[in-house]
């Protein structure tokens, strides 16, 4: 029997074969300010995983930037946070004596809270990373983006943060496909390992449906914080008309959706043009241009630790 991606695009639009497993959402059309309800149909499929040398080879070709990845890591796991302006504490909150001093030279009562208290970090964080796998990834893109992931992972083991992966990409708001990389109850095992190298570009990049259905992935996850990263080359799009306004404004409309569930997104892209169009969707600080794919593994884990921290 064919699987999904075996079959010709244009059966989604026959019979039941799109509404089979699959789950529906609402899409904003900002021309009418209402959504279309229902409108898309989502399936989540599993990255054929694929038996070759890939993470072996990127841990050696990016031994040396690891190592330091893992010591960074390592020592920020083991940071104590300082919580200042406490009633008792292992030090003096100068900042604090200060302030009261000059409180009490205006007569106003000497405050309580003079000392700073040293609080093991609680990292009660849940990380989703949403990747661009349209085709317009072949090539570089594709293989910077798996990179990226294989040194995010190593890194991420050693923080012990949850996260999962899941690739994106489809064709027509009946064919839109969420390839399940890793889930969070997944541990980094061998199997992730050959669905990361088996990553492939694939369609297009229908995105507000995408971050639908991960915003409520992410809410059935117990976390004090919760980050959605996107990791792609370029804007919304999709065969049948979704691009454009159209597919930008929903996508910003998926966005505040996930930002009103509590759920942080960010966007990591390396689209030049990215700053027509991503302050729109993610607003002025919640992205960042990786203007070299080459450079893309090398920054994911710095721009992640920012973030989180």
């Amino acid at each position: 029997m064919p699987t999904t991606q075996e079959k010709d695009p244009a059966d989604v639009w026959k019979g039941s074969y799109h509404e089979e497993g699959a789950f529906s959402y609402n899409e904003w059309d900002y021309r009418r300010q209402h959504y279309r309800k229902n409108w898309c149909v989502l399936r989540e499929l599993d990255v054929h995983p694929l038996d070759e040398p890939f993470v072996d080879l990127v841990l050696d070709k990016y031994g040396g930037l690891l190592s330091h990845l893992r010591k960074t890591f390592e020592a920020l796991r083991g940071e104590d946070t300082r919580l200042k302006k406490q009633k008792n504490g292992d030090n003096i909150d100068v900042d604090a004596v200060v302030e009261g001093y000059a409180d009490l030279c205006h007569g106003i009562e000497m405050p309580e809270r003079l000392f700073i208290k040293k609080h093991k970090l609680d990292r009660n964080i849940a990380v989703m990373f949403m990747v661009d796998m349209s085709g317009s990834t072949k090539g570089w893109v594709n293989n910077a983006e798996r990179e990226s992931l294989v040194l995010l992972c190593e890194a991420l083991e050693i923080l012990g943060d949850r996260y999962a992966i899941y690739g994106f990409s489809g064709m027509t708001r009946k064919r839109c496909e969420l390839f399940r990389v890793k889930s969070f109850e997944e541990t980094y095992s061998e199997t992730v390992k050959k669905r990361i190298t088996g990553m492939r570009p694939q369609d297009y990049t229908r995105m507000g449906v995408i971050i639908r259905h991960l915003t409520k992935l992410l809410n059935a996850v117990e976390a004090r914080t919760k980050v959605l990263i996107t990791l792609s080359d370029g804007k919304p799009d999709d065969y049948d008309g979704y691009r454009g306004d159209y597919g930008i404004e929903d996508t910003r409309r998926a966005l505040i959706e996930a930002k009103q569930a509590g759920i942080h997104p960010f966007c990591i892209t390396i689209d030049d043009a990215a700053s027509d169009y991503l302050p729109h969707m993610y607003g002025a600080v919640n992205y960042t241009l990786v203007n070299d794919v080459r450079k893309l593994p090398l920054r994911v884990a710095d721009i992640y630790r920012n973030l989180t921290f």
